[in-house]
């Protein structure tokens, strides 16, 4: 309708808007503010899909599919990018630009889609959901620096925004660039006590610090905050709590943690269900019993045989089907080496030599043939980076290879175990977690009296 347009609509951080209908605005800030802040309600956009035909409210519809992260996302999103790319002639170039990038992502060029982004944040630096779509391009191929550049590019612009600084500090952590991470976050925080984004950044830089207490009584003094967040942020910072906890020996409550907050959101969700495979792996490993959970979460894990859309999911999806016994774990490794070479140009290389031999050794490890989980992990931990996923995300990977370290049980892979644990131990001196297995290795290997002492749970 014309009177959306003559009024000339902006989003709420100022951007124009093409919209046929003013009375979509709200919407669309529910979608742009949403998305930027990790809140659920980013999903209300999609009430408008079959009304709004506004080639941006279509680009973002769209994008919500894409998200899903699942086999049929790309199929699902493509009848709103063809609406979009329909009304691309009377959009703006910001618009243009958005829908170009979604539709790259969908047809898998995500260098196309992470060089449109940065074009976008040189042009346009409050079109902030378009930033933080180029970070998780650049999160899912494992480019740090092309996360950290975009959050900078667009600070100075828009740098009254707390989320904005929430970006930088997670694109600084994952560079280890810790001081600056630190401080971005906090700033964030002090301009808006619920950034969950920047919660998350500095629960990170406290565990690679090495600050197990102190961030989990960060994250614990923040986590009144988590309401109205979509399943993803609320489950993982939750994870990062449990992580806390059990480096910090605090079995029951961590395990609590996982029946309260980080399973069951959303069983369906590709991010909810890596999430909680992750967990489940690390309480294992810390030898914490987990009962029957795997079952539970490999039911939901069936449908993921033939996904393929990140390398980084379908190895959690693999390992959380192997552990479970299923045998819907063999058809996805299968699977898994029949797409590697067909892979996208762009993530090629990620899949053939680094995913296939890690899903070889995953599925090693949970059958416990751990000779088999040594060669197949250690061929891919060195270039893990390059399948996404944060570096605490990516150490499930390398929990798992120095405990087949450790159970392979001869003398060179306990030699290995120990160069691993102790350079571990080095960092996080706060970790019982760490010093049990690090005790166990010193005795193994008859240096038994470097493990004296040791506790073997918090009291």
């Amino acid at each position: 309708m014309s009177s959306g347009k003559s009024h000339a609509p902006a989003d709420r951080l100022g951007n124009a808007l093409t919209l046929d209908d003013a009375t979509s605005l709200p919407l669309v800030d529910d979608f742009v503010m949403g998305f930027v802040s990790t809140e659920a309600r980013a999903v209300n956009l999609l009430a408008l899909a079959e009304s709004d035909a506004s080639p941006m409210v279509q680009a973002y519809c769209a994008a919500l599919h894409l998200f899903a992260e699942s086999r049929e996302a790309a199929a699902n999103a493509r009848p709103f990018l063809e609406k979009a790319r329909a009304g691309a002639a009377r959009a703006t170039p910001r618009e243009q630009r958005f829908i170009a990038a979604v539709e790259a992502w969908a047809a898998g060029d995500i260098a196309r889609a992470i060089a449109l982004h940065a074009e976008q944040a040189r042009e346009h630096p409050r079109d902030l959901v378009s930033v933080k779509l180029g970070q998780y391009h650049c999160f899912n191929t494992g480019d740090c620096p092309g996360m950290l550049r975009l959050a900078l590019a667009v600070l100075p612009a828009a740098a009254d925004v707390a989320y904005v600084h929430g970006m930088a500090a997670f694109g600084y952590e994952q560079c280890h660039l810790m001081r600056e991470a630190e401080a971005s976050a906090r700033c964030a925080i002090a301009m808006c006590r619920k950034e969950p984004w920047a919660h998350h950044a500095l629960a990170h830089v406290m565990l690679t610090e090495g600050r197990l207490a102190e961030g989990l009584a960060f994250m614990e003094s923040v986590s009144d905050t988590w309401t109205g967040l979509n399943s993803f942020m609320v489950t993982h910072n939750w994870w990062h709590v449990a992580l806390f906890l059990i480096d910090l020996g605090r079995d029951a409550e961590a395990l609590a943690v996982y029946d309260r907050h980080a399973w069951g959101v959303v069983k369906d969700y590709s991010q909810d269900q890596i999430g909680a495979v992750s967990l489940l792996a690390r309480l294992e490993l810390a030898g914490i019993d987990v009962g029957a959970r795997w079952s539970d979460v490999a039911d939901h894990l069936r449908q993921r045989q033939a996904d393929h859309v990140l390398p980084f999911l379908d190895l959690q999806y693999l390992y959380g089907l192997a552990r479970a016994g299923r045998p819907e774990a063999e058809v996805l490794l299968r699977n898994i080496e029949a797409f590697a070479p067909n892979a996208p140009p762009a993530t090629r290389a990620a899949w053939q030599r680094v995913c296939v031999p890690a899903a070889h050794g995953l599925v090693a490890h949970a059958r416990g043939d751990f000779a088999a989980a040594v060669e197949g992990l250690g061929a891919a931990l060195p270039r893990m980076i390059e399948i996404g996923g944060s570096h605490a995300q990516r150490d499930l990977f390398e929990q798992l290879y120095v405990d087949a370290l450790v159970r392979a049980g001869t003398d060179s892979t306990l030699a290995a175990a120990q160069g691993v644990l102790q350079q571990q131990l080095n960092s996080q001196p706060e970790s019982l977690r760490l010093r049990r297995q690090a005790a166990a290795v010193y005795a193994r290997l008859g240096l038994g009296q470097l493990a004296g002492g040791v506790p073997t749970r918090m009291p």
